[in-house]
């Protein structure tokens, strides 16, 4: 075969994988993650064990809130790489897509794990297994510890800022309304519980909270039937969670306009539109590149005599205080005002031919139409009981004879002419002499009118 001596090895995507971790292991701020990751491996593992002793589903499902954690310090990590990359030609706008597609994927991981415990729990509620409490505080505790030690341990941008910009969940909403009634009483604590609590932290209280409610029923009572019901309590609150984190990342990837920023656009675009030079701002798009940056694109139309460089830099210093990543496009008017000729036009082109044919409808076939009514004839339906003589239908083009003078050059006689002339003019139809004419207006008109089926003229 042929062989390239410059050709550059093409990597496999695990080659491309190892190196990118390479790089992001170089920083020292990943080495914590990359701790904590380790961690999480192990209590996952530990977790899953005790699930499997314990026979309790509801510790499962709030095993997989220790599970999203491994998930929010993928995104992390992402989050720094993001940083260290450049724009390259391929990705011109950057690469920080990547962490809003890491949040919507971890979100939606969330979510389609509460469904299976849903479906889970609906199974038990057909045949309820026994459920052993031995190990089933202890889980509770170690995966509570674990997952609010590293939430409030490692700063995570991109769930940070999604748990602020998105909307409330029903959870939220609820412990709200119970925070404004406990600071009404203590007001101290209304810079823990107000305006919200942070998501994350609230499902991992809450879900603790009925796994432990769950083990005092369950040995004082040994009502198993309440593992089931906190495991669907556990399931509908991180659903709950999860879902407008989703909703938010998946609008980002939509590339739509954040709604909050709406308003503040049109007013500076209606700044814009006055600028001096200014006569057109058209084909707008703003939307969301990433977690609180804006890209947009918009086309502006100046003056012919406007200096392009100046209504750049002005539309840009208006535009760069909300839009971080702004493509502008300036382009003249082009619009050409028409001139008038002073040369005097030739008569021969206004004139039109002494001779005008008018195109009508060709002429069909005489044996399938009817004479009468000129309309396609049936031979087993009897012949229609009146007719109308309908003069100008299935004839040929008509030449009209033009011999009056045209004053105006365009054709047409603005005169006065005898009634006689102007009726008596023939048309040339096939099978009709050059006399016949209108029954209103036409001389020479039969007093009959086509033939009965055997070819006698009909009263």
């Amino acid at each position: 075969g042929t062989i390239h001596l410059f050709r550059k090895s093409q990597r496999s995507l695990v080659g491309k994988l190892t190196h990118e971790f390479r790089l992001v292991a170089a920083d020292r701020r990943s080495w914590k993650i990359l701790l904590f990751g380790a961690i999480n491996l192990v209590c996952i593992g530990f977790l899953l064990m005790w699930c499997s002793s314990t026979n309790s589903i509801a510790l499962t499902a709030y095993t997989y809130l220790t599970i999203f954690d491994l998930f929010s310090l993928v995104t992390c990590l992402i989050s720094y790489w993001v940083m260290m990359k450049k724009p390259s030609p391929v990705y011109s706008f950057g690469f920080e897509r990547f962490e809003v597609l890491a949040v919507f994927a971890s979100t939606v991981l969330a979510q389609l794990g509460a469904l299976f415990i849903l479906k889970e729990s609906a199974e038990r509620f057909l045949e309820q297994p026994e459920i052993h409490t031995g190990r089933l505080l202890v889980g509770t505790f170690v995966a509570l510890s674990f997952n609010l030690f590293t939430m409030l341990s490692i700063r995570n941008k991109p769930f940070a800022y999604v748990s602020e910009a998105a909307s409330t969940s029903w959870l939220q909403e609820h412990v709200a309304d119970l925070s404004r009634s406990i600071c009404g009483i203590i007001p101290g604590l209304s810079s823990i519980f107000l305006p919200r609590m942070n998501p994350f932290v609230l499902i991992d209280i809450a879900g603790a909270l009925a796994l432990c409610i769950t083990y005092m029923l369950i040995e004082i009572n040994n009502y198993f039937a309440v593992d089931t019901a906190s495991a669907i309590a556990i399931a509908l609150m991180t659903f709950g969670t999860m879902y407008p984190m989703s909703v938010y990342s998946g609008k980002v990837l939509l590339q739509t306009t954040p709604p909050h920023v709406i308003g503040q656009l049109d007013k500076l675009l209606r700044e814009v539109s006055t600028l001096d030079g200014v006569l057109e701002v058209r084909n707008e798009h703003f939307w969301t590149l990433g977690f609180g940056t804006l890209a947009g694109s918009v086309h502006v139309r100046i003056r012919r005599d406007a200096n392009e460089q100046m209504v750049l830099a002005h539309v840009t210093n208006r535009l760069y205080t909300l839009v971080s990543t702004l493509t502008v496009q300036i382009f003249k008017d082009d619009w050409i005002r028409p001139t008038l000729s002073s040369v005097p036009i030739a008569n021969n082109i206004l004139n039109l031919s002494d001779h005008h044919i008018i195109p009508m409808p060709s002429l069909k076939a005489a044996d399938s139409l009817n004479p009468v009514t000129s309309t396609p004839a049936k031979p087993s339906s009897p012949p229609p009981e009146f007719s109308f003589n309908a003069p100008g239908k299935n004839v040929s083009p008509i030449i009209l004879l033009n011999t009056q003078t045209k004053p105006y050059g365009l054709g047409f006689h603005h005169g006065s002419a005898p009634s006689g002339s102007v009726l008596n003019q023939g048309f040339g139809m096939p099978g009709m002499g050059a006399t016949q004419g209108f029954r209103t207006g036409f001389t020479n008109v039969p007093s009959r009118y086509g033939t009965n089926a055997r070819g006698q003229p009909r009263p």
